[in-house]
C-alpha cells in the first residue's frame, strides 16, 4: 500500500468513528434537555442522573459487542466488519432522534431509548478495535504511533462539530426550544451524514496484514485465546480507563459540569469544549509522532505522572473561583495530559495484543474499560452531589491515571513484523 493510499484509507476508516464519537457527544451535551424528555421528575438531579445513566448504559453493552463482534470481524476481515459497524451504528442514532418524548408515549419514550443507545454501544464495542486495528495493519512500524492517533483524532472532530452547532443554536434558538425540541437538530445532522460515510467506506481496501493470512482464526479460537491472555487484557483494561475517563471528562462531561455545577452559561461551557477538541486534533497526531521517537511506555509514565499530581488540584482552583477564563484554562490542561497519553496509549494497546485476535482483544480490553469511564459524567455527578466537593472529577480523574500509570509499567509488546498477522 502506498502512502497515498494509506492516507486515504485513513481518512475513509475515521469518517466512522466519527460518527460514534459524534452521536455520543450530543448526548452527553444535551443530557439535561434529554433528562426531561424522556425521563420528567420533579428533582433536576433525577433526570440529569437518569440522563446519564442510559448515556453510561450504552457502554455496558460494548464487552458483548468486543466479543461477538469482534471475534466476527477477526474472521471476515476488517473491511467488512467497519461496514457493519455502521450499519447498527445508524439504526441506534435513528432511533434516539425520531422517538417521542414521555409526554407523548409515556413510559415507551425511555425504553425506545434506551434500546437505541444499547444498540450504539454494541456496534461501538468493535468500532474502535476495528479502526484502530485497521489503522495500525497499514501503518509502517515506524509511523505506527502517528497513524494510530487518527482514530483519537477524528473523534476530536466530532466533539468540535457537535459543539460549533450546539453553540449556533443556543445563539439561535432561546433556551426554552432547545429544551423542547432544538437538542434533536444535531442528532438529525448526523443522520444526514450516513449516507456519506457508506459510500467512504464501500471503497475500503482489506488490509495486506488480514489478506495474506490464508487462515483466519475461528470465534471459538479466538475465545479460547481470549482466556487463555487475561492478564493481557487486564492490562489493557487498565491502560484504556485512563483513556476514556480523561476524554468524558473534557467531553461530554464539560457542558453539563459548567451550567449545572459551575452556572456558567451553557455557550461558554460548549466553547470551552469545542477549543478542547480544536486542541486534541491538533495535539493527538504529534504525541503519537513522539512516541514513535521515544517509545509508547515513557510517554505513558509521563503523562500519568502528570495527571495524578495535578487533576485535582488544577480543578480545586478552578470551583473555589469558577470562571469562563478558568474553565477554559483547566480543560486545555487536562486536555494536553490526555492527548499526552492517548496518543501512544492506542497504538501501544494494538502491539501488546496477540496478533490473531488483535481485533477482538482490543475490543474488549477498550470496551470492558468503557464500562467504567463512560459512566465517568454519572460518576461525576454523584460524587459531587454525595461529598459537596465540586472538584471531585479531578480526584476520579487521578484515580484513573494511577490505573493507567499501573498499566504502563506492566505492558509489554509482541513483536510485529508490519504486513504480519500472525
Amino acid at each position: 500500500m502506498t502512502t497515498g493510499q494509506r492516507v486515504r484509507a485513513a481518512m475513509q476508516v475515521a469518517s466512522g468513528n466519527m460518527l460514534e464519537m459524534y452521536d455520543f457527544m450530543v448526548f452527553g451535551y444535551y443530557a439535561a434537555a434529554i433528562g426531561r424528555a424522556f425521563f420528567p421528575s420533579d428533582d433536576p438531579y433525577a433526570e440529569l442522573m437518569m440522563s446519564f445513566a442510559t448515556f453510561g448504559a450504552g457502554f455496558l453493552m460494548r464487552p458483548l459487542g468486543a466479543i461477538i463482534l469482534g471475534a466476527y470481524v477477526d474472521r471476515i476481515g476488517r473491511r467488512r466488519g467497519l461496514i457493519l459497524t455502521l450499519t447498527l451504528m445508524s439504526i441506534g442514532t435513528l432511533s434516539l432522534t425520531l422517538t417521542p418524548g414521555y409526554a407523548q408515549i409515556g413510559l415507551l419514550a425511555p425504553l425506545l431509548v434506551l434500546c437505541g443507545r444499547l444498540l450504539q454501544g454494541f456496534s461501538a464495542g468493535v468500532e474502535l478495535g476495528s479502526t484502530s486495528v485497521y489503522l495500525a495493519e497499514i501503518a509502517t512500524p515506524k509511523t505506527r504511533g502517528f497513524v494510530v492517533s487518527f482514530q483519537s483524532a477524528s473523534q476530536q472532530i466530532a466533539v468540535v462539530a457537535a459543539a460549533a452547532i450546539g453553540v449556533a443554536l443556543t445563539t439561535i434558538l432561546p433556551a426554552p426550544t432547545m429544551s423542547a425540541w432544538g437538542w434533536r437538530i444535531p442528532l438529525l445532522i448526523g443522520c444526514l451524514i450516513v449516507p456519506v460515510l457508506f459510500f467512504l467506506r464501500r471503497n475500503l481496501q482489506e488490509t495486506e496484514a488480514f489478506a495474506a493470512t490464508h487462515a483466519p482464526p475461528k470465534i471459538g479460537e479466538v475465545l479460547r485465546t481470549l482466556v487463555t491472555e487475561w492478564k493481557i487484557i487486564t492490562i489493557g483494561v487498565l491502560m484504556v480507563l485512563m483513556t476514556t475517563t480523561s476524554f468524558y471528562v473534557i467531553t461530554a462531561y464539560t457542558p453539563s459540569f459548567g451550567s449545572s455545577v459551575l452556572h456558567l452559561a451553557s455557550r461558554d461551557s460548549l466553547v470551552v469544549t469545542l477549543c478542547v477538541g480544536l486542541s486534541n486534533f491538533v495535539l493527538l497526531p504529534v504525541f503519537g509522532a513522539l512516541s514513535d521517537r521515544i517509545g509508547r511506555r515513557p510517554l505513558l509514565i509521563a503523562a500519568t505522572l502528570i495527571a495524578i499530581l495535578t487533576a485535582w488540584p488544577a480543578m480545586s482552583w478552578l470551583v473555589s473561583a469558577p470562571s469562563f477564563v478558568r474553565l477554559l484554562t483547566v480543560e486545555i490542561w487536562l486536555a494536553i495530559i490526555y492527548s499526552a497519553y492517548n496518543g501512544a496509549a492506542v497504538a501501544y494497546l494494538t502491539e501488546i495484543v496477540p496478533p490473531r485476535i488483535r481485533t477482538t482483544g482490543f475490543s474488549l480490553a477498550y470496551s470492558a474499560a468503557t464500562c467504567i469511564g463512560g459512566f465517568t459524567p454519572t460518576l461525576c455527578t454523584w460524587l459531587i452531589h454525595m461529598t459537596g466537593d465540586r472538584a471531585m472529577p479531578g480526584a476520579w480523574l487521578s484515580v484513573a491515571a494511577a490505573c493507567g500509570l499501573v498499566a504502563a509499567l506492566f505492558a509489554r509488546p509482541y513483536k510485529v513484523q508490519a504486513g504480519k498477522i500472525s
